[in-house]
C-alpha cells in the first residue's frame, strides 16, 4: 500500500518522500510505499491537482492507494485571496480551497511552512559547521522563517556568507534530508507534525481495513 504525493519541485520529488517514510515506518507494523509525482511548480500542480488526484483514486490500482497527498509551499503561490495575508489565514484558506476542488475522501492537501527547508532549519547538525554556526536562534520555531526571508533564501544568503557559494536547493537538499531526523522536525515543525500524524492515521486506518 503506498501514498501519492504530488510535489511542486526536483527537492521534493528526491528527498521528501524517503524523510517522511522513515517517520512513518517506525510507527507502523508494515512499511508503506510514498510514490512522488513531479510537477513544474506551483502554477501546474495547482492546475492539475484534482486532474492527478482523482486518475490515482479512480484508477485501476486504486485499492492500493491509502491516499493522495498534495504539498505546496506556503511561499511562492499568488493564488491567495488579497485578505489572507497571514501565514494562519493563507494555510486555512489553501487546505480548504484545494481539498474542496478536488473533492475526495482520499484526499488530503499540506503546506510546508514557509518552505520544506524550514523542516532542516529544525536540526542544525545537519549542517556543515560554518553554516551552523550563523543559525543562532532561527532553529527554535522553523516555521516562523517567513514570507520575508524565507528558509530557501536564508540559507542562501548564509551559505554566501560563509563559502562564498549559493546554496544549490537540489543538491543539498538531497544530502542535508538524507541526513535529518524526522523526530527532530516533527517536534519543531506543528505544520509538519500535523501531516505526519494525518498520514501516520490514514496508513493505520488502511492497514486495518485491508485485514479485515
Amino acid at each position: 500500500m503506498k501514498f501519492i504525493l504530488l510535489v511542486e519541485g526536483h527537492t521534493e520529488h528526491n528527498a521528501v518522500p524517503a524523510f517522511l517514510k522513515r517517520w512513518l515506518d517506525a510507527r507502523l507494523q508494515q512499511p508503506v510505499g510514498i510514490k512522488s509525482v513531479l510537477f513544474e511548480g506551483w502554477r501546474e500542480l495547482a492546475a492539475d491537482m484534482r486532474q492527478k488526484a482523482h486518475m490515482h483514486l479512480n484508477g485501476s490500482n486504486c485499492r492500493d492507494v491509502i491516499a493522495v497527498i498534495a504539498l505546496l509551499d506556503l511561499y511562492g503561490p499568488t493564488f491567495y485571496p488579497r485578505n489572507t495575508e497571514s501565514a494562519a489565514d493563507r494555510y486555512a484558506w489553501g487546505k480548504e480551497h484545494f481539498e474542496r476542488l478536488v473533492g475526495h475522501e482520499k484526499f488530503r492537501h499540506f503546506f510546508a511552512v514557509h518552505e520544506t527547508e524550514a523542516w532542516l532549519l529544525s536540526d542544525p547538525n545537519v549542517f556543515p559547521k560554518e553554516i551552523r554556526d550563523r543559525l543562532h536562534d532561527r532553529v527554535n520555531r522553523p516555521e516562523t522563517v517567513n514570507f520575508n526571508e524565507p528558509p530557501a533564501v536564508l540559507l542562501d544568503s548564509l551559505y554566501r556568507q560563509a563559502t562564498n557559494k549559493s546554496y544549490k536547493k537540489v543538491v543539498y537538499g538531497k544530502q542535508l534530508f538524507q541526513k535529518l531526523d524526522p523526530n527532530i522536525a516533527y517536534e519543531k515543525c506543528p505544520r509538519l507534525k500535523a501531516m505526519l500524524d494525518e498520514m501516520l492515521r490514514l496508513a493505520q486506518a488502511a492497514v486495518l481495513a485491508q485485514a479485515q
